[in-house]
This record gives structure tokens, C-alpha cells and sequence, in this order.
């Protein structure tokens, strides 16, 4: 039996996940978290076999989250189920520790087959992601410039690309807004971008914005 706990702030969603799991017969869900502080309490006094984790929630999310699971349960499967396009987070989740990346979109019909293929050992991810992995881990290779940015950072630059304030990020993330203007600043420099406007053209060119972004 494949035990699971779903970590997402959705309510409908976890439901329609339950309802879909609850068909079949080697997989049981075994508790439910609707925010990061939630999930880690029962990452930590729970066992259970795939953390089915959703990137953006209330608390601890995202990066962060995936490598303090990863700390405190190394053998725990993690499989991250995003609203986010694979181009956009799905090598910063493996690298830091989830076993698998799965859209929102596509998993109605791929959620099971991934779940028994990171249960098992595996992982489950696309073939661009592989490529993409393989070849960050190469030497002297010369990465994109947001390659370069550190996990917070790149979720400053996705936020600034879906037209956040620097006021409505730090309320967001829970950080001051001194904070997120450094980051901001950070951002542009490492990328070589002046401006926000250069920034949503470069995440548009990249294929790293999502659509309400790229239809602007």
C-alpha cells in the first residue's frame, strides 16, 4: 500500500485528489495539509510513503519546504504537483529534493502512474527536465542568466513577472519590503535587466511566464 498525504491550501482541489486516489486499490491517503507549517508537522510525526506537495501555499512553501522534508526525512518521496509550468520550476524542485514534478493541468491522467513510479524509487519527470538537469550538471557549461539566481530570488522574479508590487510580494512571502528590494535588485543585476518591462520580455522569451503574462 502506497501512503500519501496531500499538502495543498485548496480545499476542492485536495478533495477532487482524494476522490481520485480512493479508486485505487494500492494507494491510501493518509492525512491532508493546507499550508507549509502544517505539512512539516506531519512529515515529522507521521509515516507515510509520498508527500504529494503543492509549491505556493501560506507558510513554508515552495524550495524551502522540499529541502527541510528532505532534511528531516531523506527516504520520503516527494512529488510536486504545480500549477506552474515544468520550464518554470521543475529542475529547482529536483535539485532540491523532490522526486517528481506534475502540472495541475495534466494530473487527472497522469497522477497515479507518477505517484507508483516515485513510490517505487524512480522519478517521474519529462524528457526536457532530464535534458535540462543533465546539462546543468555538466562542467563548464554556460547556464541562462536566471539560472544564476537563488531559490528566493527566482521567486521574486516570478512574482515581478506576473506584475506583483515589491508591497504585495513581501506580504505574500512574509518578508519586509527592504527584503524583497533587495532581492529585486539582486534580480536585475544578476541578470543583466534594467527594468521590469526587460524582465517579463526576457520570462516571455524563455517560456518561464505564465499565460497571463505572456498575453500582455
Amino acid at each position: 500500500m502506497i501512503r500519501i498525504v496531500i499538502a495543498d491550501d485548496h480545499t476542492i482541489l485536495r478533495d477532487g485528489l482524494k476522490q481520485l486516489l480512493a479508486a485505487e486499490p494500492d494507494v491510501q491517503v493518509v492525512g491532508e495539509a493546507c499550508d507549509g507549517f502544517a505539512a512539516l508537522e506531519l512529515v515529522r510525526g507521521r509515516d507515510f510513503d509520498v508527500l504529494l506537495l503543492d509549491l505556493s501555499m501560506p507558510g513554508r512553501s515552495g524550495m524551502e519546504l522540499i529541502k527541510l522534508v528532505r532534511s528531516e526525512k531523506p527516504k520520503l518521496r516527494i512529488l510536486v504537483l504545480s500549477m506552474h509550468a515544468e520550464r518554470q520550476y521543475a529542475v529547482r524542485a529536483v535539485k532540491a529534493g523532490a522526486s517528481g514534478y506534475l502540472t495541475k493541468d495534466s494530473a487527472s491522467l497522469q497522477l497515479v502512474a507518477a505517484i507508483r513510479k516515485v513510490a517505487g524509487g524512480g522519478a517521474y519527470i519529462s524528457a526536457e527536465v532530464a535534458e535540462e538537469l543533465a546539462r546543468s550538471a555538466m562542467p563548464h557549461t554556460e547556464g541562462l542568466p536566471h539560472a544564476a539566481l537563488s531559490d528566493r530570488e527566482y521567486q521574486v522574479f516570478q512574482l515581478l513577472v506576473a506584475g506583483r508590487s515589491v508591497s504585495d510580494i513581501a506580504a505574500e512571502l512574509n518578508l519586509s519590503v527592504k527584503t524583497v528590494s533587495t532581492h529585486k535588485a539582486h534580480v536585475f543585476e544578476k541578470m543583466g535587466l534594467a527594468n521590469q518591462a526587460e524582465l517579463i520580455h526576457y520570462a516571455i522569451r524563455h517560456r518561464l511566464a505564465d499565460d497571463s503574462a505572456a498575453s500582455e
